[in-house]
């Protein structure tokens, strides 16, 4: 949805949320300009003033809501990082496992450079599989709690559990971040759990507000 519709094609004029190879009128990435990172970094900067994919980023701005910090926000602007940022046409679980380790390696590297040269100072992870891979780049296994209140129910089989994780991070992929960063994250994913509710969505980000640090 950030690239391209439903049908598969590529998101134009108002609709167009970031630079393609077609807005900047490039043939292949490597023939980009100063010029042309220059208007894709200005697009990343001012995603959240323009057009912005808000099915997906306005339940995890309610979520976080309790750091004082907003995507939507100029003052106070919470950033959105991928694990794997790199569009892909089909969804993280329908790859291969192959493929899976591929990306990763890749985006490590990416991700590491990206949260060294940043004030970053928390990480919220959104859902089992961000928590796991975060794990596997930063060598780190993150405390696990079990909250019951955080359970998602099921009517014919046993409800899915909420788990809460907390730790810290110092280098990711090898490369060191030079501070330590702290991370919250959370089993569920908050767009796309079956059955998710208003009262465990409220009940996470009050965790978050609670264990933040941000009035520390």
């Amino acid at each position: 949805m950030e690239f391209v519709n439903p049908s598969g094609e590529e998101l134009s004029g108002t609709k167009r949320r970031f630079q393609t190879l077609t807005s900047l009128g490039l043939d292949r990435w490597s023939d980009a300009t100063e010029k042309d990172a220059e208007l894709i970094l200005e697009s990343c900067n001012g995603y959240f003033q323009y057009n912005p994919y808000n099915a997906w980023f306005k339940s995890l701005d309610q979520i976080i809501s309790g750091t004082n910090y907003s995507y939507y926000s100029s003052l106070f602007p919470a950033c959105h990082l991928d694990l794997i940022p790199f569009a892909t046409y089909s969804k993280w679980y329908e790859l291969k496992s192959r493929q899976k380790r591929q990306l990763i390696e890749i985006a490590g590297n990416a991700l590491g450079q990206a949260l060294q040269r940043s004030s970053i100072e928390l990480l919220v992870l959104n859902g089992e599989t961000v928590v796991r891979t975060l794990e596997t780049l930063s060598g780190n296994v993150f405390t696990n709690t079990v909250l019951p209140h955080w359970a998602l129910p099921r009517k014919n089989s046993h409800d899915v559990p909420g788990r809460a994780y907390q730790g810290k991070i110092k280098e990711i992929f090898g490369i060191p971040l030079r501070r330590s960063i702290k991370v919250l994250g959370y089993n569920h994913n908050i767009q796309s759990s079956y059955g998710m509710t208003a009262t465990v969505k409220q009940a996470i980000g009050d965790w978050i507000a609670k264990n933040n640090g941000a009035s520390s």
